[in-house]
Order: C-alpha cells, then sequence, then structure tokens
C-alpha cells in the first residue's frame, strides 16, 4: 500500500472517529444546550446558536474539556451574544434608514442620493481588500480584531490595510465629487 493510500485511509478514520465524538457530543447535550439558549432567545435565535456551537465544537473537538458541559454552555452564551449584536446592528440600521427616509425636503432627499451614490461610486474606486475592510468597520460594526479574523490576518495588518484604504477612500471621493460638480 502507499503512503497516499495509507494517508487517505488514516485522514478517513480520523475523520469518522471525530463525527462520532461530535455525534455523542450533540445526543448527550444538544437538549441542555438548546434548552440554556431558549430561556434567553426566540427559538429560532436559539436553533441557530445551537448550531453555531457545534459547529465550534467540531472545529475544536481537540480542546473540549473532559466535562464538556460548561465548555459547550459559554460557547453557547457568546453565540448568544453576536446574534444579539448583530440584531442590534440590523435595529441600529432600520432605525437609521426610517430617519433618512423621514427627511421632509425634497431637496435633502436629492443630497442624500448624491452623496450616497458618490460614496458608492468613491467604494467602486478601490480594490475588494481595501471595499472590505472599510465596509467590515464601518458598515457591519466590527473591531479591528473581529476584522483581523474575518480578513484572516493580524491586527496591525487590518491598520494598515485601513490607513491605507482611508486614504484612498478621500482621494477616491474628491475625484467623483470634482467629477459631479463639474456636470
Amino acid at each position: 500500500m502507499t503512503k497516499s493510500a495509507t494517508t487517505t485511509r488514516h485522514s478517513a478514520s480520523t475523520t469518522s472517529v471525530r463525527r462520532r465524538q461530535l455525534e455523542a457530543l450533540f445526543t448527550e447535550h444538544g437538549q441542555t444546550v438548546f434548552a440554556f439558549a431558549r430561556r434567553r432567545a426566540t427559538a429560532a435565535d436559539a436553533d441557530e446558536a445551537v448550531s453555531e456551537t457545534f459547529v465550534v465544537a467540531w472545529r475544536r473537538l481537540d480542546d473540549i474539556p473532559s466535562e464538556p458541559l460548561p465548555w459547550l454552555l459559554g460557547v453557547a452564551r457568546r453565540c448568544l451574544a453576536n446574534i444579539n449584536r448583530r440584531e442590534g446592528r440590523q435595529v441600529a440600521l432600520c432605525q437609521r434608514l426610517a430617519e433618512v427616509t423621514r427627511m421632509s425636503s425634497a431637496d435633502e432627499i436629492s443630497i442624500g442620493r448624491d452623496i450616497s451614490t458618490a460614496v458608492l461610486d468613491a467604494l467602486g474606486r478601490l480594490t475588494v481588500g481595501e471595499r472590505d475592510v472599510l465596509t467590515l468597520l464601518a458598515w457591519e460594526g466590527l473591531t479591528p480584531d473581529e476584522a483581523a479574523v474575518v480578513l484572516a490576518c493580524s491586527r496591525a495588518t487590518v491598520y494598515v490595510r485601513l490607513h491605507r484604504a482611508r486614504r484612498r477612500f478621500a482621494a477616491s471621493l474628491r475625484h467623483v465629487t470634482d467629477n459631479q460638480e463639474t456636470q
């Protein structure tokens, strides 16, 4: 048997063992984790928190302590906190959008559209990486540490990218607004 075939068989065997470990963990603690989440959230949010909890458990299966329930409940609590933060950002965004739509003057609405168009045009001139770092922090409300996880880089790299992106965005926005004024 070749080394490659042995490695593949070992990998499949390891995955099978890990799957059984996760299934046993879910069978033993899934209902308790759901009950914990359900006491703190809606059924839909509790379902989502339980799903996310066991995704984390799958990724960190080797790190789970011998008494897994407290660890699982801690993960579920953090998942619920993430869900609540996300929902809070969505509510805040809806409120801001409602405020914008309540503008009384047609001129104010027109100015708002011009600004929105200019911002979107300026963002369109940036690279994908520059857009990502700006929108993750400004629109998604992430911290630099959270953005670093999303972008799979260090926090320092996020700050460097953010500095460059802000500079390029400002220049791009000036260019776009200058072009709009001359038209």
